[in-house]
């Protein structure tokens, strides 16, 4: 059974699964997901807590033991299992087979695990635990969702915010959801409940946010100018190497370019993008909002534009970097008519 993030309190009130499978890309909500289950399993008489960590050395063997080994008072237990790397390797694979085919009565574990790649999530081990309990995928909430998000958060503690004070928050967060989640806690902490004006949420929260290459790739592959230059500039300050920028804009625009020419072909979109390993369904979706937009010069011209940028970063040309970057994505996000991402 998969359940969406907001349906596990819910499922929660009922007896328990006997498995729980978390993983997604945010640490933060995989952790309050699991505090979630291991309050509920106290609730309902799980005693016991045994705590796995499946790293490097890890007997798999002991899985299987801990589970059989109920104290002699007869207490249910949770069994907490978390495999940091989402990797388990062929002989854990196994051991996770066989554990979810035979689940052990009076027992429930809960497996924490980082987020997954594609072939991971159809690997036998991952679709064996799916169908033996109940999975639930925990992604942070897309750059133009994360408003609303903190939104819900305030709720909680009987707080509520303008949109310009909500975007003032995500600016000041984005990429970094634990900081997110501070900085709420703070405005419950520093404001009684009720409406909190603009100039006091920009008073409390601090500039926390934390930049990344591929929050890069997609503000450019969503047309957002604004969100490019302001995440260039956190990377400049954050001092990120040139070479791994320059990359990742390099490797989105060949991309493209290879699809906008395979569509001009007539070849099929889904046939060209496995062809390029694209298979993240955020990514896919994005390209495909923007290809329509893009001709291949433009493309083109952009390739050109960053072979220049390369010969600068090597000293083989002058000019400020930062800025050609910037010149880059909104030749991108401008000339080709993108429209801008809905904040």
């Amino acid at each position: 059974m998969i359940l969406r993030p907001e349906q596990l309190a819910a499922h929660l009130d009922k007896p328990l699964a006997p498995l729980y499978v978390l993983h997604g890309n945010e640490p933060l909500l995989v952790l309050e997901a699991g505090d979630a289950i291991r309050a509920a399993a106290r609730r309902q008489g799980f005693a016991e807590r045994e705590v796995l960590v499946a790293g490097q050395g890890f007997r798999w063997s002991e899985l299987q033991s801990v589970a059989g080994n109920l104290s002699l008072f007869g207490a249910s237990k949770l069994i907490d299992l978390r495999i940091p790397n989402g990797k388990p390797g062929r002989d854990g694979g196994e051991a996770l087979q066989r554990y979810a085919r035979h689940p052990d009565d009076g027992v429930v574990t809960l497996i924490s695990l980082p987020e997954l790649d594609w072939a991971t999530r159809k690997a036998a081990w991952f679709v064996a635990l799916l169908e033996a309990g109940v999975g639930v995928e925990l992604n942070a909430p897309e750059r133009d969702r994360l408003p609303d998000w903190i939104a819900q958060r305030l709720a909680r503690q009987q707080q509520r915010a303008s949109q310009d004070a909500l975007r003032f928050i995500a600016d000041h967060v984005e990429g970094n959801l634990l900081a997110a989640h501070q900085e709420i806690l703070k405005l419950g902490l520093l404001h009684p409940p009720g409406d909190l004006p603009l100039d006091a949420v920009r008073e409390a929260v601090l500039n926390v946010a934390r930049y990344d290459v591929d929050k890069l790739r997609f503000a450019l592959l969503e047309g957002d100018a604004a969100r490019c230059a302001r995440l260039l500039e956190g990377l400049k300050g954050e001092g990120e190497a040139p070479p791994l920028v320059l990359w990742t804009l390099a490797n989105e625009i060949r991309a493209l370019a290879n699809l906008r020419q395979g569509m001009d072909d007539g070849q099929a979109l889904p046939s060209l993008l496995k062809a390029e390993r694209i298979f993240d369904e955020r990514r896919k979706q994005a390209i495909q909002r923007a290809l329509p937009q893009l001709a291949t010069g433009t493309l083109r011209t952009a390739i050109l534009h960053a072979a220049r940028i390369d010969r600068m970063i090597k000293g083989l040309a002058g000019g400020d970097v930062w800025d050609e970057f910037l010149q880059l994505c909104l030749r991108l996000t401008r000339s080709a008519g993108l429209p801008p991402a809905r904040r």
